[in-house]
């Protein structure tokens, strides 16, 4: 889905190079202070900088690592990359989404691309791709810069401190620094303190760049991020470890030539290992160990061109990405029990993309992209290979897949409107999960599920458009909406003939494939600027999921509403807002989900900016729940409570 209706139309710098491809997009970096930003600044976890996209929810297991949901749809159907790597999560229950592994000290902003208009390196996107983009210094920047920020807060006693510094010149530069954040239990709304929602994470990084000629260029990353004492309320266990390793090497060309503008080449590799466990957790009937590991390496070669009216980007990427995760079972006075939960699947994937953005007369677009990927997988694991062939005896320990997606979207831009529409397939295979996982709990519908290596690859048609009036530049009014008519799709079923294996399971879903299913999303916004210092935005939306037998699909958000003041004074700038969702009447029985009752909070932030000489002071604060509110939202997992009064403040310094 390309819904530029409520794209943030960027200027031409390091925030993005192609801004007519993004969607939407938030700013993380002390840079673009005008754009859209979470309150808090760069001290914001990046979970509450993702919640500032329109398209995005977030599905919450405890206080540390949301999991993005894009047009309603989870992990399984969005792509997030992380300049343009791809990176996948090593625990079973998504307790460490790809966007855990950064930090906002290392991050210019995050990029959002909705449905079918994935960015170049993404593959099966059929909700949407997110790509965080790291902030790098950059040639002809300041010889020496540095930041400081420090931020805490009352729910939790969380504490952060970030520092980083940079150097710039016309051949070389360089930037790295550090963050740490941690957070004890929260309270929920009325004072009572939910266990096990503390955590602990340090990030570290650095960025080089090297100018070989005046068209060359070098530059290398590298990442290490470490969490440890994770608590999760709405799940059986804990995390006593999350470690990221990432680092990539890329090669720039940037061309003297009519026609091609650069050529961008890029070799990543990283290692993610995710260990659970429940030493922590009282009253435990059988103490398990669940460690998992993900190994990725790839590149991708991204080649841009003009020509006429024609914008045009080729992109061929490749990945190899091995993945395994083992359970071990302590029954008190008995042989331990051991389990393979991911075989060691090795995925090799290989795709090549074209986009063609043609600009016609009288301010219309129109705007092409398609890509094709094949994939290779391997169950490298005899144990678990052959403890799936109990289920399926004529499964075979490597599959070949084929997927591939297409899309166009026309846009007109007449005197005081922005108008667009849309349509799109694509394709995805099943997850190592749905394909291969044996035997993984399920908390929030206390199930066992298994893989199933017969499904097929899910599809879906989109059908999207979007219109924005703006007969001022102090009002504008937008609405959008998109549709998504699935086939095949895959989800957990029920399997009566088998039993639950974890205690107190209910039984056991093995996933397959549905006919059809429909995902519908619609918004409005409106902005109005009343006065130079006065600003009222407000939006609203409402979207729709069914399968087959016409049931609710989970996980689609209720009607949701936004309303916000701010005012602008000199340095001082102040929100208050009212926000919240009506009560959840189209929920999933069928899928384990249960009722949420509505809510509505209300927030209060302000910033001001002190300069002096050559360095600047920011300070922010705020109050979140005001009225500190006991709620719970349709994304919080078995219905866990979200923070009760929250007042936060930090303080940031530029050099």
């Amino acid at each position: 889905m390309i819904a530029l209706a409520l794209a943030i139309l960027l200027s031409t710098d390091s925030v993005a190079t192609s801004s007519h491809l993004i969607d939407e997009v938030v700013v993380v970096s002390v840079a673009g202070e005008g754009r859209k930003r979470s309150p808090k600044g760069q001290v914001a976890s990046i979970d509450e900088h993702l919640a500032e996209l329109s398209h995005v929810n977030l599905v919450r297991r405890g206080s540390y690592a949301w999991e993005p949901v894009v047009n309603n749809m989870q992990t399984e159907r969005v792509s997030t990359t992380i300049d343009g790597m791809k990176i996948f999560y090593a625990c079973t229950d998504k307790m460490d989404p790809v966007t855990s592994y950064v930090e906002s000290g290392n991050l210019q902003s995050i990029l959002l691309n909705s449905g079918l208009n994935g960015n170049p390196q993404s593959t099966g996107n059929i909700g949407g791709s997110l790509d965080l983009k790291l902030r790098k210094a950059g040639f002809n920047g300041d010889a020496f810069h540095l930041n400081a920020s420090t931020g805490y807060e009352t729910n939790g006693h969380v504490q952060v401190y970030g520092v980083d510094a940079s150097t710039s010149s016309n051949r070389f530069y360089a930037n790295g620094g550090a963050f740490f954040r941690h957070a004890d239990n929260y309270k929920e709304g009325g004072g009572r303190k939910v266990s096990f929602s503390q955590f602990q994470k340090v990030n570290a990084f650095s960025n080089l760049g090297f100018r070989v000629t005046e068209q060359d260029v070098l530059e290398g990353t590298f990442i290490y991020d470490r969490a440890t004492d994770v608590g999760y309320p709405a799940l059986n266990m804990d995390v006593s470890k999350a470690e990221a390793f990432i680092t990539s090497l890329a090669y720039r060309h940037q061309f003297d030539h009519p026609v091609f503008n650069t050529w961008e080449t890029k070799l990543y590799y990283n290692h993610i290992t995710h260990i659970m466990d429940d030493t922590t957790r009282p009253d435990v009937a059988i103490h398990m160990d669940m460690p998992g590991k993900s190994w990725t390496s790839g590149l991708y070669s991204l080649l841009t061109a003009s020509k006429g009216s024609h914008d045009v980007q080729v992109n061929y990427d490749l990945y190899y990405n091995r993945l395994f995760a083992d359970m071990t079972m302590y029954p008190g006075g008995a042989a331990p029990m051991y389990m393979v939960t991911w075989p060691d699947v090795g995925t090799l994937n290989t795709g090549v993309a074209l986009t063609d953005l043609v600009a016609l007369p009288h301010q219309q677009t129109v705007r092409v992209s398609a890509k094709i990927a094949q994939q290779w997988q391997k169950l490298n694991d005899e144990e678990g290979y052959h403890a799936l062939r109990v289920f399926f005896p004529d499964m075979k320990d490597n599959y070949v897949q084929t997927t591939g997606r297409i899309a166009a979207i026309y846009t007109w831009q007449p005197s005081h409107w922005q108008l667009s529409f849309g349509t799109g397939w694509g394709s995805r295979a099943p997850t190592v999960t749905e394909a291969y996982g044996y035997y993984l709990n399920n908390t929030f519908d206390q199930y066992d599920y298994i893989g199933n290596p017969r499904l097929k690859n899910e599809s879906a048609i989109e059908l999207n458009g979007a219109v924005t009036w703006r007969p001022s530049t102090t009002f504008s009014l937008g609405a959008d909406a998109n549709a998504f008519f699935f086939s095949n799709y895959i989800i957990g079923q029920f399997e009566n003939r088998l039993s639950a294996m974890t205690v107190d399971a209910e039984g056991v879903k093995v996933y397959g494939n549905l006919s059809h299913a429909t995902i519908i999303n619609t918004s409005l916004n409106a902005q109005w600027q009343a006065l130079p210092w006065l600003t009222w935005n407000g939006k609203i939306s409402y979207a729709a999921g069914r399968d087959d037998d016409s049931d609710p699909l989970p996980f689609i958000s209720p009607f949701a509403y936004t309303s916000g003041i701010d005012v602008a004074w000199k340095r001082l700038h102040t929100r208050v807002e009212v926000r919240g969702n009506a009560r959840q009447t189209d929920y999933a029985p069928k899928y384990g989900e249960t009722k949420t009752a509505p809510w509505a909070i209300a927030n209060l932030n302000a910033t001001y900016t002190l300069p002096i000489r050559q360095t600047a002071l920011t300070f922010r604060a705020g109050i979140e729940n005001i009225f500190d509110k006991r709620y719970s939202t349709y994304a919080d997992w078995c219905d866990i409570p979200q923070k009760g009064r929250n007042v936060y403040v930090n303080l940031a310094w530029e050099l």
